[in-house]
């Protein structure tokens, strides 16, 4: 369900890259039974105006990318990335987890993917789509690694990023990304209640929240700029 956490993480810095993504249970008898066990699952809207690639097995973009292309695109800015750092989703810009020090279990490990690291030409983008019409970007399959260590944290998310959206960076250091949070998921009834309300979700949105203040002093450090409007 971190899917749903991730659609109300990015309304909440006001980026609005995500689609709608509620959790629900399913009682239908034409669905499986692995889909009506009673457990919740994360029903994501489908936007007919997503423009996706015609290759079968390639069609979770709007068009084939890879990493040094991408680089390329991020100058003077693009796309921002904070809604893929803090929830860590990796296997979007960094697709064999080549910013990580994975453990000897991780799948890239086992498929022999990080093996790929080593050349950056080789890298591919994912799960990156735009809307035609608006020439807007929209990120799917955002269900991220709550549970990485810190000391583990990947920031390639970061690499050839200078600048990030005002409101984003403001929202992160006004201290009240929790609150903020809350407030948002308060909304979902069933996931609020199937996670015990508040307090049973802070421990998830603490680690969100330490993420943020890891991902300022980045910015800080590397004396990175805002810029006023969000990039489409």
């Amino acid at each position: 369900l971190y899917e749903v956490l991730a659609f109300h993480l990015d309304r909440v810095l006001g980026l609005n890259r995500s689609l709608p993504a509620v959790a629900r249970r399913f009682t239908s008898h034409l669905l499986p039974y692995s889909y009506t066990d009673g457990s919740l699952r994360p029903i994501i809207w489908w936007a007919p105006d997503l423009r996706h690639l015609e290759d079968a097995n390639n069609d979770q973009n709007s068009c084939a990318l890879g990493w040094l292309q991408y680089q390329e695109m991020l100058r003077p800015h693009g796309p921002t990335p904070v809604p893929k750092y803090l929830p860590q989703v990796h296997d979007r810009l960094d697709r064999y987890c080549c910013g990580f020090q994975p453990d000897p279990s991780e799948p890239c490990m086992e498929e022999m993917l990080h093996e790929k690291c080593r050349n950056p030409a080789e890298l591919v983008l994912v799960h990156i789509l735009v809307r035609p019409a608006l020439s807007h970007l929209v990120f799917i399959d955002n269900a991220g690694r709550p549970q990485h260590p810190e000391e583990k944290l990947n920031f390639r998310l970061l690499q050839g990023i200078d600048s990030f959206p005002a409101v984003a960076v403001a929202t992160l250091r006004s201290g009240r990304l929790q609150s903020l949070l809350l407030e948002s998921l308060r909304v979902d009834r069933e996931l609020w209640e199937s996670h015990g309300g508040a307090k049973g979700l802070r421990p998830l949105l603490r680690t969100i929240d330490r993420r943020a203040r890891i991902l300022l002093q980045y910015i800080q450090q590397c004396n990175l700029t805002v810029f006023e409007d969000s990039p489409r």
